[in-house]
């Protein structure tokens, strides 16, 4: 595994430049801090049912698909807050877990043995959803910008 210090500073070097200045630094190891090591990554995808735009009611429909399985996610926005409620299918297994993540907060559920899952009370921005699955490689979402 690669120390990020002993990243940062040969990422200087290459670059023959002055030092990246401290801030830069600190975005660039929070935006690394946001990987799933060894995981696959789910992309957006068409579907005539979800098509990734906002309903009537204010939600917005996307769907994800990778490694054989699919994310439907349902995401509305209440009280200046974000609820986002999700179908895996194929249902993952017996012990598969979900986070549904910000880049601030991570919040994990169990998978219904139907697929379903929900969370609530998320800060409007970033999420990402991450499937895990026992004895494969995590499963995430690209990750999407919900505002209010």
């Amino acid at each position: 595994m690669i120390n990020d210090e002993y990243f940062l500073a040969a990422l200087r070097l290459a670059t023959g430049n002055d030092p990246m200045p401290g801030h830069v630094s600190a975005a660039a190891r929070d935006a690394f801090g946001l990987r799933v090591p060894h995981s696959v990554t789910a992309g957006p995808a068409e579907c005539s049912a979800v098509r990734g735009v906002r309903d009537d009611d204010g939600s917005h429909l996307v769907r994800f698909v990778a490694a054989g399985l699919t994310f439907d996610l349902e995401v509305s926005e209440g009280d200046g807050l974000i609820d986002v409620a999700g179908l895996i299918s194929p249902y993952p297994g017996e012990g598969a877990l979900v986070d549904v993540r910000t880049p601030h907060l991570t919040l994990t559920r169990r998978i219904a043995h139907t697929g379903h899952f929900a969370a609530t009370g998320l800060p409007p921005g970033w999420i990402s959803v991450v499937c895990h699955r026992p004895g494969q490689a995590p499963v995430q979402t690209t990750w999407v910008r919900i505002r209010p």
